[in-house]
């Protein structure tokens, strides 16, 4: 699973059309039921000038699993650093 930010493309930011992204982190914030899971440390390209972060399909779908298993282990609020496996 070993992810390498790098690997991604930098794009023209989608949000503010006048940035370009960078490799970089950001936190994400995910709500499924009763559950709030925070996850920090996540590979994404940045915008540089407003910094909206864009996840990659396989990281998106890997913090989704996560918070599915969560969420039906109970847990209700939950803080994580991403780990690649």
């Amino acid at each position: 699973m070993g992810y390498d930010v790098a690997e991604e493309k930098i794009m023209k930011c989608v949000i503010c059309k006048k940035g370009s992204t960078q490799p970089s982190t950001t936190t994400v914030t995910l709500e499924r039921g009763g559950l709030i899971m925070v996850i920090k440390g996540v590979p994404a390209q940045v915008c540089k000038n407003c910094g909206e972060a864009y996840v990659d399909e396989k990281v998106a779908s890997e913090l989704l699993t996560s918070a599915e298993q969560a969420a039906r282990a109970g847990a209700q609020v939950e803080i994580r650093q991403y780990v690649t496996a």
